[in-house]
């Protein structure tokens, strides 16, 4: 559904980021052995990663004792290996126990996958350590667009016209602006349609919610006037990222849940649950459910140019377009593929990270070789943000590079 409030002081961030620019990935050292976690994770110790002892037990008292708000999970991957891994349960049926009786922006049905406030469908998926990812499933759902570009199952370029997949006399609001979004402008938030999504998710005029408490959730988007020239300025709406589980349908004649299981997960030996709208059209905005340790791997399929095992799973040119900034977007943010792009000193190199509402982040250091998944429940009030902690504080204490074997 939704996406993380943005609470970084990016210029700070990349300050401390700036201090040190080592040789990046694991697999372009022939003296360091890749390590693939596809059956689990290799566990490993902090010390033995360049990772200060000290510094990370520190970070996870806070995490513990709610100074970040409602922190699920905390992991920690360092050259192939876990390092570290944290959960802080919670009694959400409590928590939530009254929202979760009372109609509003973020439970518009009351019963169901689309109430924020069952703790049968959040934060986790029926009592399963699968968590949801909310926005995060726009970045996976571009890696499954990237899988099926690269098998030639996705045959279209993305300068295809988004009108190509609609009957225009059942769309409204076309225009000659509407006829020049292209699929590149759904994957970077730059279609120009109209779409407040800049509010509290608990404001009844977001329009995240209000999709969801629509029946058909393609029509309410398409449906959507022009207000700027597509290409030109940065709108977040998960509303054009709903629209990737229509074009992929119409595109490959497969739905890309499945597909994303034969291709992605499975090879990748990961575990998800995915929801879907009323019309059974798969949630490519928020609806996906992945562990925080299965999240990591996807940091780590794009730390090894989309390679797996042995398999490319992804091409490196899908990589190397999705982790290119496309568009200037927020806080100091650029935008790639549905990946959120923090510049380090010069502009040059990027934190690559995706990010929900919540409290999900995946991020991922490529010059430390360091992925670390988040998955928090804060979302009724904005805690401060433990993000901001992270990169102040720890990934500065990150030396060395990894160990050869």
């Amino acid at each position: 559904m939704k996406r993380a409030q943005i609470f970084l002081l990016a210029g700070t961030f990349v300050c401390l980021l700036a201090c040190e620019h080592t040789a990046a990935f694991a697999f372009q050292n022939p003296g360091v052995t890749v390590l693939w976690p596809t059956k689990g994770w290799t566990k490993g110790t902090i010390g033995d990663v360049g990772v200060d002892e000290k510094t990370v037990a520190s970070f996870d008292r806070d995490l513990s004792s709610g100074k970040y708000g409602l922190v699920d999970s905390f992991d920690l991957i360092r050259c192939g290996k876990l390092v570290f891994e944290s959960k802080y349960p919670h009694d959400y049926g409590k928590i939530y126990g009254k929202e979760a009786k009372v109609k509003g922006p973020l439970n518009a049905r009351l019963t169901g996958p689309y109430n924020y406030f069952d703790p049968a469908w959040h934060p986790y998926y029926h009592g399963t350590d699968m968590h949801t990812m909310q926005s995060i499933t726009k970045t996976v759902s571009s890696v499954i667009l990237g899988a099926a570009i690269t098998r030639g199952d996705f045959k279209a370029n993305l300068d295809t016209p988004l009108m190509h997949y609609f009957d225009e006399t059942k769309v409204k609001n076309v225009d000659e602006r509407k006829k020049r979004i292209t699929l590149r402008h759904v994957l970077t938030m730059t279609t120009g349609m109209e779409w407040i999504e800049d509010v509290a998710y608990d404001d009844p005029r977001n329009e995240a919610n209000l999709m969801e408490a629509s029946d058909d959730w393609v029509q309410y988007v398409i449906d959507h006037p022009m207000v700027k020239e597509p290409g030109t300025v940065f709108n977040y709406s998960s509303g054009t990222s709903e629209l990737l589980a229509y074009i992929f349908q119409k595109e490959t004649g497969q739905d890309i849940e499945e597909y994303g299981e034969k291709y992605v997960f499975a090879p990748l030996g990961i575990k998800h649950y995915w929801k879907r709208s009323p019309m059974k059209v798969v949630d490519t905005e928020g609806g996906l459910y992945l562990s925080g340790t299965d999240l990591a791997k996807i940091g780590y399929l794009f730390l090894h140019d989309g390679m797996w095992d042995g398999k490319q799973i992804v091409s490196k040119e899908w990589v190397k377009e999705s982790l290119t900034p496309a568009i200037d977007a927020e806080e100091g943010f650029k935008y790639g593929y549905k990946w959120w792009l923090l510049p380090r000193a010069g502009g040059l190199d990027f934190v690559w990270m995706g990010m929900g509402f919540g409290g999900q982040h995946l991020m991922v250091f490529p010059e430390k070789h360091l992925i670390a998944t988040f998955t928090a429940w804060s979302i009724l009030k904005d805690p401060p943000s433990y993000v901001e902690e992270f990169a102040n504080k720890l990934v500065p204490s990150v030396k060395g590079e990894c160990p050869a074997k």
